[in-house]
């Protein structure tokens, strides 16, 4: 059997873009890697669907549905950077079992919480695993994705709507085993068996990024994972063969200035932009649709309702699997502004004739809206991030630009309940319309496309082809 020789990071690249699929050992970690973007969603959605039965449960006031709701994403805004140095400076793997741990605590404390207090408490946790895991799952994801396949990134997407899919089926069996306003403890406490499954699993199976490796001149370890995930043999070169890494950003968290400069400066602020556009405009909107739909279509009825929030996201899960492919024809700048734009025209709709629209519209609106959404710029924010950017900068930008995005999401949860009680729904459509207006307007200025750049974020430099030698 041939033995390829790993000179650097150019010859770990060149392999893995000339893979015609993802498959064997790396498909294994790419589905692990977006299960554990599954876990993310679950545990974010889990008190989405019983929130009603939870504000009655625990009589929540206004002030602490939106404390309560946007926790995990206060929380992310700081462990997103926190979690990017880590993988940067330690590695993918480790951090990333580390947020399961996390997941798995959080859903706990909360599950069996007896007061509002404790269940914030386990939002803190969930909302530090979140922050952790979003920002390294991206950048192993992107860093197993052969060069002409960088679209698939966008494959989260639909994962998230699953996700958040099937915590309403689960929280329709769930009430039809009459557990009452308890309903959303199960729904946390089924979040906790994802992130125990996960862990078990990604703890077994995952394997060291060898770009990431090889980014940092650890060829040797770089040789073995290329081993251990495509099943020939791989060798660190000789010293004298080596080809040093140019432009190495080896000053650990000092890197973030990095992203905030020069050729980088415009994609931050474009994968930026598109991340907390997206991030307000679902966490204000998305997030709630459980309480829209009850002021839709009566709130009496719960099972209903929830059915109502299931057709919105099944739209999510259609748009979120096409964003790919959308992506791969537009681009993932023009399909976030095109999503953005249509987005901003529902929420005008729902804005002015929320009160008057006929039930088949008001079925109609929402789902175009996420479907708008999920295929548009709810994909693209994090694909934008993690594909705009080499290596070892990778991890450590999407932390800084997921930050940017957590802050969106808690000021989305944070201002929805607010707005909603002081203004009424209409108003708050029409105020929050403003958000995908703004981002439409920034993404047709710049025109940074990373699945157009002709050098990859991993190849400041012309880049020597993959040497192959028998031993």
């Amino acid at each position: 059997m041939a033995t390829r020789s790993l000179r650097g990071v150019h010859d770990v690249v060149a392999f893995i873009d000339s893979r015609t699929g993802i498959r064997g050992r790396a498909a294994i970690i790419w589905w692990l890697a977006l299960g554990g973007l599954f876990l993310d969603a679950f545990s974010n959605s889990a008190l989405s669907a019983g929130l009603g039965p939870m504000t009655r449960d625990m009589s929540l006031t206004a002030g602490q549905v939106a404390l309560l709701t946007s926790m995990a994403s206060w929380v992310a805004l700081v462990f997103n950077p926190i979690g990017g140095w880590l993988a940067d400076r330690f590695g993918r793997i480790p951090p990333l079992i580390a947020a399961k741990v996390l997941a798995l605590a959080g859903a706990l404390i909360a599950a069996f919480a007896p007061t509002f207090e404790l269940v914030v408490a386990g939002r803190f946790f969930v909302g530090a695993a979140y922050g952790i895991d979003f920002a390294i799952a991206m950048a192993l994801l992107a860093e197993f994705t052969p060069a002409r396949f960088k679209s698939r990134l966008n494959t989260w997407q639909g994962i998230w709507y699953v996700a958040v899919s099937t915590n309403l089926l689960l929280a329709i069996g769930f009430y039809n085993m009459n557990v009452g306003d308890a309903i959303w403890r199960y729904a946390v406490g089924a979040a906790g068996v994802v992130a125990l499954i996960l862990l078990i699993l990604q703890a077994t199976l995952l394997v060291e990024s060898p770009t990431w490796l090889a980014r940092k001149e650890r060829l040797e370890k770089a040789a073995e994972s290329m081993t251990r995930i495509y099943k020939e043999q791989f060798v660190a070169a000789p010293e004298s063969e080596r080809v040093a890494v140019v432009n190495l950003a080896n000053k650990g968290i000092r890197n973030v200035a990095l992203i905030f400069r020069g050729t980088y400066l415009p994609r931050t602020i474009l994968a930026a932009t598109v991340q907390m556009g997206q991030s307000i405009q679902y966490f204000a909107v998305g997030w709630y649709l459980p309480i829209i739909a009850l002021a839709l279509f009566g709130e009496g009825d719960f099972v209903l309702a929830t059915l109502g929030t299931l057709l919105f996201n099944v739209f999510g899960i259609i748009g979120g699997f096409l964003s790919p492919v959308i992506a791969g024809k537009l681009g993932l700048r023009r399909a976030s502004a095109f999503g953005f734009g249509a987005v901003f025209v529902m929420l005008l709709i729902l804005g002015f004739f929320f009160d008057s629209m006929p039930l088949w519209l008001a079925f109609i609106v929402p789902s175009l809206f996420i479907l708008f959404h999920s295929s548009g710029p709810g994909a693209n924010g994090k694909s934008l991030s993690t594909l705009s950017f080499r290596s070892e900068l990778r991890a450590g930008a999407n932390g800084i630009i997921g930050a940017i995005g957590s802050l969106g999401a808690a000021l989305g949860l944070v201002v929805f309940p607010l707005l909603r009680e002081q203004l009424g729904l209409g108003p708050t459509f029409l105020i929050l319309s403003l958000v995908p207006l703004a981002a439409f307007i920034i993404c047709s200025v710049i025109k940074w496309e990373p699945t157009r750049a002709t050098v990859s974020p991993d190849e400041e430099v012309d880049a020597p082809q993959f040497a192959s030698v028998t031993r």
